[in-house]
């Protein structure tokens, strides 16, 4: 937990704010990003840790000249499937989140969307 540390400028403009993170990942890399998500504390709800949502979808790409690593064929759309994971994350936890999803996601650029929640009752 943060105790009684300085937050940096970016979780401090955060600070009390959600954001919901989508993350596009291979299945054979969920476990480690389960264990990421839940050393930054992602998912944390109530009296519940380690909430998250994922489903199965289709992913496709074309590499380029220049890839690396070069996966599939030039010029030809590859498809794979992979999860979709969504989780909520505490504004002042999100670089941290983001940092953490980095360290163990297999892509040369991870997709990770972060959307602005604007919820009540929290």
């Amino acid at each position: 937990m943060m105790g009684n540390c300085a937050l940096s400028g970016s979780a401090q403009k955060n600070n009390g704010r959600y954001f919901k993170l989508e993350i596009f990942i291979p299945e054979t890399h969920f476990a480690d990003l389960r264990k990421a998500l839940q050393s930054a504390d992602a998912g944390h709800i109530g009296n519940y840790d380690c909430c998250l949502s994922y489903s199965r979808v289709i992913g496709t790409w074309r590499p380029l000249p220049g890839t690396d690593p070069f996966i599939g064929e030039e010029g030809v759309i590859s498809e794979e499937e992979e999860l979709k994971v969504e989780v909520t994350v505490k504004g002042e936890r999100l670089d941290e989140t983001i940092a953490a999803v980095k360290a163990v996601h297999p892509y040369e650029e991870p997709v990770i969307n972060v959307i602005e929640l604007y919820r009540t009752g929290i």
